[in-house]
């Protein structure tokens, strides 16, 4: 049997490779871990300064979380558009009238 050439699990990208794989830094997980580990206490609160009430939902302190990174600087994606679902309805408001 003649040996074939298999060709791997990998492609190879043409053009400049990023410093990281990673989406979200260490620094950042980290801080969500520690509004997560808040959030369990029920020491987390919502708003500026923490004036808000207490954070009951996982995702608001995983945002709250991500959040706090972004201000240290750390490496988190910035925070995607809000959906179209507002324009949508409002954009109906104006056929009506």
């Amino acid at each position: 049997m003649a040996a074939r050439k298999r060709s791997g699990g990998r492609k190879k990208s043409s053009g400049r490779r990023k410093s990281s794989g990673r989406k979200y830094g260490k620094a950042a997980s980290k801080r969500v871990e520690s509004a997560m580990r808040r959030r369990k206490r029920g020491t987390l609160k919502s708003g500026r300064g923490g004036k808000g009430g207490k954070v009951k939902s996982r995702k608001q302190a995983i945002a709250i979380g991500l959040s706090e990174a972004r201000r240290k600087g750390g490496k988190v994606p910035s925070r995607g558009r809000r959906s179209s679902g507002r324009r949508r309805s409002s954009s109906r408001s104006k056929k009506k009238s």
